[in-house]
């Protein structure tokens, strides 16, 4: 008797596609930001183009400082430069009481150009130039100590001035809940910011009167924080105990998450992330329960940045292209963008470099904006919500939105429940006001303008669109490339 031949059973997904138009709702319209019509602000300023609310950035400052000053005697805010330099949104946060915090020469020369003297700005980072180290000493910066040869050099500074120099010193402390944030500042587990500390009191005029730690980035556990306070503290009072002198400010940094959504995260933004309330009761709280009975209770610096701007920003974008895309049902093509489980298959696949077989009718809508990744650099990590800036004439369908940059990983959205669109549509991306402009390329295609919206619907334009001489201003041509070309035949 004959058998028939083996076939190895397969499993082979089955995509319904349109088969339930419903099962992804309607998508909610953006039509207008904070009053003004998006059609208007394209008419306006063009596309792509960066939109700011002040009322959002005011009520979450004021929001912030209500939570803190309501539980604890004396807290100063910082606003990071670094999380969005523009002079207008750094003005903005200047006016509502915040000091500047920045980490290097650059962002110290904006400070002052925005009117912060030296004795209002916070120095970190782990590299400043010596001319800024100098002059950050000259106009009395709070300038935190990160590693031995930035100690050495102030060392000398104060030597040479033959003058005592008040200074902070970065911590790192493992709090258990993410990766250490070892790059910055001296570590706590071993000791060595304790004989640093030590180190200073016997060997220098350098004398440490703040503790600084910043825990990390988007911290979605406010436990985070009440560990790292607990540590912080027991680094304050043994240094005052071993002689070094008294502990006036403890700086908890920033990290504070915002309403963003990280790839992969489950729970929606608004149930993931922590209030402020919630930060400053694990803060707070902590610092006044391990503070030594009796003793003033120290001053406390928060560098906050991200939950201040983002979800004030918003990135107008308008449709290039529709186009349908072939899926694979065997390998996630997120893993090609850094977005998910990197296989051989999926990742040759994705670059152009290896064969990835698509499924016979599993398609996918596509659209390609005006906006790419240079300008969009956070959506390494986070998915921003992509909303019509019309009615939508159809239901919502999974939707990959490429960038419009010619380089295969510009993707914004792997996938993102949006109608069907066509070319000409605006869309509005949103939370985007934090770290894309200050991290932003002038890659392929220049930078967009960038305007604010004033309480009573005012339209601001605070950085205007670049164009070619910004980008080739610094270049310089040797003298024998400044022939006339000649007109050549091929």
């Amino acid at each position: 008797m004959n058998k028939e031949p083996y076939t190895p059973p397969s499993i082979r997904r089955v995509s319904q596609g349109s088969a339930n138009p419903q099962r992804l709702g309607r998508v909610p319209v953006m039509d207008s930001i904070d009053g003004v019509f998006v059609s208007d602000l394209i008419r306006q300023h063009g596309s792509p183009l960066f939109v700011f609310s002040e009322s959002n950035l005011r009520d979450k400052i004021r929001e912030a400082r209500e939570a803190f000053e309501s539980v604890y005697p004396e807290v100063q805010f910082a606003w990071s430069y670094k999380t969005n330099y523009l002079n207008a949104i750094c003005r903005l946060f200047h006016q509502e009481g915040s000091i500047a915090e920045v980490v290097s020469g650059f962002e110290y020369e904006k400070a002052r150009s925005n009117g912060m003297p030296g004795d209002k700005i916070i120095f970190n980072g782990p590299w400043k130039d010596p001319k800024s180290l100098r002059r950050a000493v000259e106009e009395g910066a709070m300038i935190q100590i990160d590693n031995r040869d930035e100690m050495l050099a102030l060392a000398r500074i104060a030597d040479e001035r033959k003058a005592d120099l008040q200074v902070g010193v970065r911590i790192h402390v493992d709090t258990g809940t993410h990766a250490v944030w070892s790059k910055f500042g001296f570590s706590v587990e071993d000791g060595e910011a304790l004989r640093v500390i030590r180190w200073m009191r016997d060997h220098t005029r350098l004398k440490v009167r703040g503790i600084h730690c910043h825990a990390g980035t988007f911290l979605l556990d406010a436990n985070a924080y009440v560990i790292a306070t607990e540590k912080v503290v027991e680094l304050a009072v043994s240094s005052e105990e071993s002689g070094a002198g008294v502990i006036e400010y403890l700086n908890l940094g920033g990290g504070f998450a915002s309403h963003a959504r990280l790839h992969g995260q489950y729970l929606p933004p608004e149930q993931a992330t922590p209030s402020f309330d919630s930060y400053a009761e694990a803060i707070c709280g902590t610092i006044k329960r391990r503070w030594p009975s009796g003793h003033k209770l120290p001053k406390l610096f928060l560098e906050t940045g991200r939950a201040m701007v983002d979800e004030a920003g918003y990135l107008i974008s308008s449709v290039v292209a529709v186009k349908q895309r072939s899926m694979d049902p065997g390998a996630s093509s997120l893993a090609a963008y850094g977005k998910g489980a990197v296989t051989p298959g999926n990742v040759l696949g994705a670059y152009g470099k290896g064969a990835v077989p698509a499924a016979v009718g599993t398609q996918r809508n596509a659209v390609v904006l005006d906006a790419g990744i240079n300008i969009l650099y956070t959506s390494a990590w986070y998915q921003p919500t992509i909303h019509p800036a019309s009615t939508p004439a159809s239901a919502a369908q999974p939707t990959t939105v490429y960038g419009c940059l010619c380089m295969n990983i510009d993707v914004i959205r792997e996938e993102a429940s949006l109608p069907d669109l066509k070319a000409g549509d605006p869309v509005v991306l949103h939370p985007v006001g934090a770290y894309n402009l200050t991290q932003s390329m002038q890659f392929i295609t220049y930078r967009p303008a960038v305007v604010m919206i004033d309480p009573d619907c005012g339209v601001h334009l605070i950085r205007r669109r670049e164009v070619l001489e910004d980008v080739q201003g610094p270049e310089e041509i040797p003298d024998h490339l400044m022939e006339k070309i000649l007109s050549t035949k091929f």
